[in-house]
């Protein structure tokens, strides 16, 4: 076994090279020794050796030459990014969406199952593991080289204790050890985060919050959650339980609105859509069917001036408490709404309360869940490549394995 490498010796200095060089291809996407060389600011030689160093170990590949008008073309490497690649998963009533993420956050297909698809009784391994396999499928990707997962569900886990909370579904799914147990079961390193979570930091990375100090995310499907971003990290409490603002009594005020609300979750769920549809003479099967319905309505601005004070009700507390710098309106009913419903939020706060707190619509509309999951995938599949540095064989040695589990 060799010895541990101690603070700058040639060993410890050829690593950091090596991890440089490799980040600044997976950031920087396909480049030539000599501007590997710059961006590093190391000298040629070294960027050079580098390169030889990961080529031999399968990291990197030449891909190509670059255009040049002026001498001969330079050979391209980039990064091997199909040793460890990643799944996102979207758990939800309908069905399960999956998707590939790799290390250069390219785009890859969604795959949609139905719920009940599948024979037998719903199992969350089982479950997983299809995902998964379809999502490979469609991105001609070996199941064999996924190392992590990130699922996104309608609850959380609590980080003491690795319990499922905050949720009543999910059927198969383990109560107890969930990340261990399904980690296990899938041979793959498991990450389950609520999915209103994975909304924030999609918004944050790439949507409505990526300017903003704080955020608040309320998330208004068929259930009702709040996500919390303070200066660009999630705040998920010591359970696993912020933002799960549903199970809080309703206010008082929130009579005037539905005298049959008992809970926070009655004010702004698929309930009261049926509620104030209905009172329009409008009906459909389900959330997402009502919301079509009313798109097109003329009664559509009516249906949302009624919706509006009970969105206000529900986000008081959060800028109580918070006081965040902007309100994002998310889950099936804030894109249906969009800014059409922000706006009259955003005016009955300032109209009711002591807030005058920016609220706005969502910018990603298209699979929020995934493009949440794939940041932290982009994250932990880079990380699990640039790890393999520290392992790069003797010459004569085979290639390093990368382990299928990266926590």
């Amino acid at each position: 076994m060799p010895s541990p490498t101690r603070p700058g010796t040639p060993a410890l200095l050829r690593v950091l090279n090596d991890r440089t060089a490799l980040g600044l291809l997976l950031e920087n996407g396909p480049t030539t020794r000599n501007d590997l060389a710059r961006l590093s600011g190391l000298s040629k030689p070294t960027a050079a050796e580098m390169i030889r160093r990961l080529e031999e170990a399968g990291l990197i590949a030449a891909t190509g030459e670059s255009s040049s008008s002026r001498g001969p073309a330079a050979v391209l490497y980039s990064a091997v990014t199909d040793r460890a690649i990643g799944v996102a998963i979207d758990v939800q009533p309908l069905g399960i969406s999956s998707t590939v993420v790799d290390a250069t956050g390219a785009t890859h297909p969604v795959v949609f199952q139905a719920a009940g698809d599948a024979a037998g009784e719903p199992d969350a391994a089982t479950d997983l593991a299809r995902a998964i396999d379809a999502a490979c499928a469609a991105a001609s990707c070996d199941p064999e080289s996924v190392t992590v997962v990130c699922v996104g569900i309608q609850g959380s886990v609590e980080p003491r204790t690795d319990d499922l909370v905050f949720t009543d579904e999910l059927p198969g799914w383990p109560r107890h050890r969930v990340t261990a147990t399904l980690s296990e079961a899938l041979g793959a390193d498991v990450h389950v985060e609520n999915d209103a979570n994975l909304v924030a930091i999609a918004e944050r990375r790439e949507g409505a919050g990526h300017d903003a100090s704080t955020f608040a995310l309320l998330w208004m499907g068929n259930g009702l959650g709040l996500a919390l971003d303070l200066g660009g990290t999630v705040h998920r409490g010591a359970a696993g339980g912020a933002g799960e603002i549903g199970y809080i009594g309703a206010p008082v005020d929130a009579a005037a609105y539905d005298p049959d609300a008992r809970l926070v979750d009655d004010l702004v769920t698929s309930r009261t859509i049926e509620l104030l549809a209905a009172r329009q003479g409008i009906t459909g099967d389900g959330l997402d069917e009502l919301l079509d319905a009313i798109a097109g309505h003329p009664q559509r601005l009516l249906i949302l001036d009624e919706l509006a004070p009970r969105v206000g009700l529900v986000v008081l507390p959060a800028l109580a408490v918070v006081d965040p710098e902007r309100i994002i309106l998310h889950g099936p009913i804030g894109i249906a709404f969009g800014d059409d419903l922000a706006t009259r939020v955003e005016s009955w706060l300032e109209q009711h309360s002591r807030w005058s707190t920016p609220v706005s619509g969502p910018s990603i509309t298209e699979t929020p869940v995934l493009h949440g999951a794939r940041h932290v995938l982009i994250d932990a599949v880079r990380q699990a490549l640039v790890e393999a540095v520290a392992h790069l064989p003797s010459p004569g040695d085979d290639p390093p394995e990368l382990s299928r589990t990266t926590g």
